[in-house]
C-alpha cells in the first residue's frame, strides 16, 4: 500500500544539546504526531525562506522551553517514512546541529506534537524507542518505529506550488562540492545562459533524489554532471539562500529558497571534463588553479560557492 501515499518532501533542523553530565535533551512525540511515544532530538520544519539556524533555535524554545544558541554543524541525514493514516510518504532532509543552553525553564507541552521534553544519558537513550535519525545523529543503534515505503516514489527534481502572495514557492535542498585534485585546481562550473545566476561560476552538484542521503548523491551529481570520479571526505556546512522573485527557463518569477550542504570532495584521477547535461543549467565546466579561484570577483560567484570558499578558507 505504501507506494501509493502522496511523496512529500521537506527539510528540517534539529539541536543535540548536552548538559554538564554529559545527558542529551529529547523530546516525546505525543497521540498528535504520527509515531507517539517515540523520541527525537528537538527541532522541526524549516519554513519558506528561513535561514535553518533559526529554525533549530525557533522550534527547539518551542519544545522544551530553552532557548539555545547554535555552536557548529553536527551532520546532514536524510530519510523516508511512510504515515498510512494520512496517506502520505514524506523524504526529510534533517540538518542536525550542536548548541548550547542559554537559558529557559524546561517545560512539557501538553496538546502539541510532542509532549515530554528530558535530558538522558547515552545509556538510558539506547534502550528509548528512537527516530533513526536521532540514533544515527547520536551513535546509538536504538529500536525504532518508522515505516519505510518498500519503494521509493517517483517525485520531480523541480516542483514550485502557489504561496500566500500569489507568488510561487519552490525550497530545495541540495548537495554541492569543493572538489580538488592533486594540482591544487578546484572545479568549477559556469551556469548557462537562461537561469538565475547565468554567466557566474558554481561549484558541481545539484539537488538530492528523493529517498538519497547527501553524500552519496552529490558524488552522483559529480559523475554525472562532469565525468568526474570523487571521494567524500568532509561536511563544511549549510548555506541557505532566499531568491523572493527568481526568474529562470519557467518564464515566470519563482520565490526560491535554497537549502544546500556543501562537502570537501577530492579527486585523485582527474579526467578531462565533459559537460554531459547539455541542454541544462551548466553551460561550461573546467579545473581551475586555486591562485586564481583567490582572484575571482566575488560578482562572477554565485552565493553558495563564496560562502563554501570561505568556509573552506580558499579564499
Amino acid at each position: 500500500m505504501t507506494p501509493a501515499l502522496e511523496p512529500l518532501r521537506r527539510i528540517a533542523a534539529y539541536a543535540v544539546a548536552t548538559d554538564p553530565e554529559g545527558k542529551v535533551l529529547l523530546v516525546r512525540a505525543s497521540s498528535r504526531s504520527g509515531t507517539p511515544g517515540v523520541w527525537s532530538l528537538p527541532g522541526g520544519a524549516v519554513d519558506h525562506g528561513e535561514d535553518p539556524n533559526h529554525t533549530v533555535v525557533r522550534e527547539t524554545a518551542a519544545e522544551t522551553g530553552l532557548s539555545v544558541a547554535v555552536t557548529g554543524l553536527r551532520d546532514v541525514l536524510a530519510d523516508m517514512r511512510s504515515l498510512p493514516h494520512r496517506g502520505v510518504t514524506i523524504h526529510t532532509d534533517r540538518l542536525v546541529y550542536e548548541v548550547s543552553v542559554r537559558g529557559g525553564t524546561l517545560c512539557d507541552r501538553a496538546g502539541r506534537s510532542t509532549d515530554l521534553a528530558r535530558w538522558h544519558t547515552p545509556a538510558e537513550a539506547e534502550r528509548l524507542k528512537l527516530r533513526p535519525f536521532t540514533a544515527a545523529a547520536l551513535g546509538l543503534s536504538a529500536a525504532s518505529a518508522d515505516l519505510r515505503p518498500e519503494e521509493v516514489p517517483d517525485f520531480p527534481s523541480f516542483y514550485a506550488y502557489p504561496g500566500p502572495d500569489g507568488l510561487h514557492r519552490a525550497q530545495r535542498f541540495a548537495a554541492y562540492a569543493i572538489a580538488t585534485d592533486p594540482d591544487d585546481r578546484l572545479l568549477l562550473t559556469r551556469i548557462a545562459p537562461g537561469y538565475p545566476g547565468a554567466g557566474c561560476w558554481h561549484l558541481p552538484g545539484g539537488g538530492t533524489d528523493y529517498g538519497e542521503q547527501p553524500g552519496p548523491a552529490l558524488i552522483r551529481e559529480l559523475a554525472e554532471e562532469t565525468g568526474q570520479v570523487g571521494r567524500l571526505v568532509e561536511l563544511l556546512g549549510v548555506a541557505s539562500h532566499r531568491d523572493a522573485a527568481s526568474l529562470g527557463p519557467e518564464g515566470y518569477p519563482i520565490d526560491w529558497h535554497g537549502v544546500r550542504a556543501f562537502y570537501r570532495v577530492v579527486v585523485e584521477a582527474p579526467t578531462e571534463v565533459i559537460v554531459r547535461d547539455v541542454g541544462g543549467s551548466t553551460s561550461e565546466a573546467c579545473w581551475m588553479p586555486l591562485a586564481q579561484v583567490t582572484e575571482l570577483p566575488v560578482n562572477q560567484l554565485t552565493e553558495v560557492t563564496a560562502e563554501a570558499l570561505k568556509a573552506a578558507r580558499l579564499t
